[in-house]
């Protein structure tokens, strides 16, 4: 499987690496504007290609899929014209910038008979996976609430807001976990810079049943977080990103509660019981994901982080934006 990457920026080096040494992938060509990072590549890997140009990445013959590692602006008109060209397509998160990108994609993908892919990273995650595991296997009971934190100093970004920068992780790994589909949003933001592009900001979604999941997402934060609670009726989980090997924690605590009809309230018993820390598997998931990609077009199957897992996460960002605006109105999905 012959690629092509577009950008050499923050994301395209760890990109490039793992592509290297994906089995099944050749890659022959890295794209990007700038001549210094075209350097690097040539320093660090001199049997690929080069270009300062971007058609060369649609147009060249020997290029079977294409990787777009650019700013979310350009994902739609890069995805678009490499489907139009026959090539596979994976883009990193998010998908596109708004809801009807996405739709025209995969429309487009589908008609092509190609394979249109998004980079959830997380999703391939030894942590995630086991998460998933412990849910599906019941360990921790019906899921009640998905709470993510996913703050920081910086890097204040120049096109979408932090919603769009820090919740695509979480999102995708929120409908990854969780069964029931989510019907509306609310979310509320402000911008601290005056430009119209909120720098801290917190969603809500919202499912018909008791499940609830809230998202804080900051670049204006004096630490840095990066945190997923999950409540079960039996069990809740702690992931803890930054945590170097006990990234998972399950606390066998809950509570349970009853009416007391005479004096109308309700009486809540808490449980508090032992931590277990599972072993996680610790192999990259850019790797993993990289490998996903390849196999899916040789073995014609479907991806675990999808072109519909993508869309997904641009409806409730999309639907979030809209919220944003309107003071926080629920937005339905």
């Amino acid at each position: 499987m012959r690629i092509a990457i577009i950008g050499y920026g923050y994301w395209g080096p760890n990109l490039v690496r793992n592509f290297s040494a994906t089995e099944g992938a050749q890659l022959k060509l890295v794209i990007d504007g700038r001549e210094e990072r075209l350097q690097l590549v040539r320093k660090n890997y001199p049997q690929i290609d080069t270009s300062q140009d971007v058609e060369d990445a649609f147009s060249r013959n020997d290029i079977d899929a294409v990787v777009i590692a650019t700013p979310v602006f350009t994902h739609f008109d890069f995805a678009k014209k490499a489907l139009l060209n026959g090539k596979h397509v994976l883009i990193e998160k998010p998908m596109t910038s708004t809801v009807a990108e996405s739709e025209e994609l995969i429309n487009l993908a589908i008609q092509k008979q190609k394979l249109l892919m998004v980079d959830h990273t997380f999703l391939y995650t030894g942590a995630v996976m086991k998460m998933k595991a412990l849910i599906d296997d019941g360990h921790i009971g019906n899921t009640q609430y998905f709470d993510s934190t996913r703050i920081n100093l910086g890097l204040f970004q120049p096109d979408v807001n932090v919603l769009w920068d820090l919740a695509p992780h979480d999102i995708s790994i929120l409908n990854h976990l969780i069964k029931d589909k989510p019907v509306s949003v609310n979310a509320t933001g402000l911008s601290h810079t005056k430009n119209g592009i909120e720098n801290i900001a917190y969603l809500t979604v919202n499912y018909e049943s008791d499940f609830i999941a809230h998202f804080n997402c900051s670049w204006t934060s004096p630490v840095k977080l990066r945190t997923l609670l999950i409540g079960g009726d039996k069990k809740m989980l702690l992931f803890n990103d930054l945590e170097p090997t006990e990234k998972i924690r399950v606390y066998d605590t809950g509570f349970s509660h009853k009416t007391d009809e005479e004096r109308k309230k309700i009486l809540v018993d808490y449980r508090a019981g032992d931590v277990h820390l599972p072993k996680v598997e610790s192999k990259e998931a850019l790797g993993g994901m990289a490998a996903d990609f390849v196999q899916s077009i040789q073995k014609q199957t479907a991806p675990l982080s999808d072109m519909y897992s993508g869309l997904s996460v641009i409806k409730i960002l999309e639907a979030a934006q809209k919220s944003i605006k309107q003071n926080g109105k629920e937005i339905q999905l």
